[in-house]
C-alpha cells in the first residue's frame, strides 16, 4: 500500500509502541548549543578586563585615567585568577588559555615585590633613612620624633612640611636628634625638609614647575667611615585629575637620575607613583633599586587613604637607593594625622 502523504509530511515519526518521538531537528541539541555559547561569552567577558589591563600595564602605556587605575595592579593580578578558574570550571578551552596567560603576566610583575633579592657587597656604615608625608603639617609630630628616636634614624625626609610642623618637631626634641637640616617649610602642601644626624653639604631647594609646584629639599651627607651620599626629599605632583597627569609625568622625569659611575644618591619621599607606573620604572632603570622591593616588602601599602573610604592601600612612598648600596630592611609605620605611612629603610653603604 502506498505511504500516507499526510503521515510522511509530519515532523513526528511513529513509535512502534504508540508513543511519538522527536525528529533530529527538534532534539535537545539546540538548547545545549545555546547554553555552550552563553558559557563561552560569559568566560570571554570575565577575561576581557584582565587582557586590557595587561595590554596597558606591561608596555607602560598608561594615559589619562589609566594612570590612577594602574596603581591597583597588584589587586587586579590577584583577581585574574577568578576568570581563569571560571573558564576551567566551565571547560572553555580558549578563554582558559587566554586567562592563564594574563594571570601569569600580571602575577609575574607583582610577585617579585614580595620576594627578597640578593644585595651587593657593602662594607661601609649603616644609614637609616625615614620618609614621611606630613599632610600639610597635620601629622602627629610626637610620633615622627618618636620614630626618629626609637629607630635611630640618621636621615629624615619630610613632605607637605609647614612652619607649624617645623616648630613642633623641634619643640619635641628633633633638633637634638637630627641637628643638621635643609628646610623649606611652607603653608599648605608644597613645603619640603631634610634632617640629618651628620652635616649637610651642598644643600638646596628646588621647585617643580606647574602642577602643585611642590618643592624638594636636598643635600649631601658623609657618615663617619662612609662615602658621600646625596639625599633628596621627593614629592612630584599627584595625578589626581586628568589635567594634572602631564605635570605628574614631567615631575617624575625631572627627578635626579642615579649616577652609577659617580657619586651615590638616595631619593626618599612621596613619589605619587607605584612600581606599576612606567615613569617610576624609568627612574629606577637609571641605577636605583626600590628598597621595599629589594627586601620583599614592596606590596605593603603606604597610602590608603585611611579615613574609611573604600580605596585599598597602594604603595606610593618609596626609598630609592643607588644599586651599589645594600638594603638590609624596610618597615612601614603608621603616623596619626597623615593619610600616608612613614617608610624606614636601613641601608648599608659601600666602604669609603
Amino acid at each position: 500500500m502506498p505511504a500516507d502523504p499526510a503521515r510522511a509530511a509530519s515532523p513526528v515519526a511513529p513509535c512502534r509502541y504508540g508513543v511519538d518521538v522527536l525528529t533530529h531537528a527538534d532534539t535537545p541539541a539546540r538548547p545545549a548549543a545555546r547554553a555552550a555559547r552563553t558559557r563561552a561569552w560569559l568566560c570571554w567577558l570575565a577575561v576581557a578586563p584582565g587582557v586590557v589591563w595587561a595590554a596597558v600595564r606591561l608596555p607602560g602605556l598608561e594615559r589619562g585615567p589609566a594612570v590612577q587605575a594602574v596603581a591597583f595592579t597588584p589587586y587586579v593580578a590577584a583577581w585574574t585568577l577568578v576568570p581563569l578558574l571560571l573558564a576551567l570550571a566551565l571547560r572553555r578551552r580558549w578563554p582558559a588559555a587566554v586567562a592563564a596567560l594574563v594571570a601569569a603576566a600580571l602575577i609575574a610583575v607583582v610577585v617579585p615585590r614580595a620576594v627578597p633579592s640578593a644585595q651587593p657587597p657593602a662594607g661601609g656604615p649603616t644609614l637609616r633613612v625615614l620618609t614621611a608625608n606630613l599632610l600639610a603639617g597635620a601629622a602627629d609630630a610626637g610620633t615622627v620624633v618618636g620614630l626618629v628616636r626609637d629607630l635611630r634614624v640618621d636621615v629624615l625626609a619630610v613632605q607637605e612640611f609647614t612652619p607649624g610642623a617645623a616648630a613642633e618637631l623641634d619643640r619635641l626634641g628633633l633638633a637634638a636628634l637630627l641637628p643638621h637640616r635643609q628646610l623649606n617649610p611652607q603653608v599648605g602642601t608644597v613645603g619640603s625638609g631634610l634632617y640629618a644626624r651628620f652635616p649637610i653639604a651642598g644643600g638646596g631647594i628646588r621647585q617643580h614647575r606647574g602642577g602643585w609646584g611642590f618643592t624638594q629639599a636636598y643635600g649631601t651627607i658623609t657618615p663617619p667611615g662612609g662615602p658621600p651620599v646625596r639625599v633628596e626629599s621627593v614629592h612630584p605632583s599627584a595625578p589626581y585629575a586628568l589635567d594634572q597627569v602631564g605635570f605628574w609625568r614631567a615631575d617624575l622625569a625631572a627627578q635626579p637620575p642615579a649616577t652609577p659611575d659617580a657619586g651615590l644618591s638616595i631619593l626618599a619621599g612621596d613619589f605619587n607613583a607605584t612600581l606599576d607606573h612606567a615613569p617610576l620604572r624609568d627612574l629606577l632603570a637609571t641605577g636605583y633599586v626600590d628598597a621595599a622591593d629589594a627586601t620583599g616588602t614592596g606590596l605593603v601599602g603606604t597610602w590608603g587613604p585611611y579615613d574609611g573610604d573604600p580605596i585599598p592601600p597602594v604603595t606610593i612612598d618609596h626609598v630609592l637607593a643607588d644599586r651599589r648600596i645594600a638594603v638590609r630592611s624596610v618597615s612601614v609605620r603608621a603616623v596619626p594625622g597623615s593619610d600616608h605611612r612613614a617608610v624606614l629603610a636601613e641601608l648599608r653603604l659601600p666602604a669609603a
